[in-house]
């Protein structure tokens, strides 16, 4: 997994509440085996028409001047709904480094900081500016500091936002839980000799039923 510790990229105001999974990346392309591949069928319902054959010109991932936009701008309660991994996948294969809304549902905020993608907290006041903001300001870019924990504007005005230190500290150094507990193999492996040592009997059960 890719680290994050600074980024500055543009900005797209996804100006919906509720946005949830299914919208996020539609359940028909979840048949593939495959964690990759899913950039196409971001918001796919809202991104086509005729069954994905053409642009949707009405929907904001669309418009020209937020093409290649890394920094999402979202409204409250975000990535709601069912607990698919597949929704932080489309939004990283798509290019988005970070996501900033007032909430997001609790499994889709834990799935995003095992796939690179660091979710902001703010007030619902803060992202209502920012709607405004790049609305009025073609190119708009954000400037996001893991470390300092802080989204900067173009102005130079700085947002200050919490996160859980655990949850930082994996995701600036491009862990996910299954990397990061691997960090500690080698107190995994005393104790495991430990535990041999303390209670032989229960390991050679082990190896009897074998």
């Amino acid at each position: 997994m890719e680290a994050f510790t600074t980024h500055t990229g543009l900005a797209l105001p996804l100006d919906r509440v509720n946005v949830n999974t299914d919208e996020i990346i539609p359940a028909r392309f979840l048949k593939t085996t495959s964690r990759t591949g899913f950039e196409s069928a971001l918001f796919a319902n809202w991104r086509y028409l005729d069954n994905q054959q053409a642009p949707n010109p009405d929907f904001i991932l669309n418009e020209a001047r937020y093409q290649g936009a890394s920094v999402l701008v979202a409204g409250d309660n975000f990535g709601c709904g069912s607990s698919r991994e597949h929704a932080p996948w489309a939004l990283a294969q798509y290019g988005f480094k970070a996501l900033i809304a007032p909430s997001f549902a609790d499994i889709f905020y834990n799935n995003c900081f095992s796939n690179g993608l660091l979710p902001i907290v703010v007030p619902e006041a803060v992202v209502e500016e920012l709607f405004k903001e790049i609305d009025s300001n073609p190119g708009y870019t954000l400037s996001i500091d893991l470390a300092a924990q802080t989204v900067t504007r173009p102005n130079g005005d700085v947002i200050h936002f919490e996160i859980d230190p655990f949850r930082k500290d994996r995701l600036y150094r491009g862990l996910d839980v299954i990397s990061w507990t691997l960090t500690m193999s080698d107190d995994i492996a005393q104790y495991e000799q430990h535990r041999r040592q303390e209670a032989p009997w229960y390991f050679d059960s082990l190896v009897s039923h074998k």
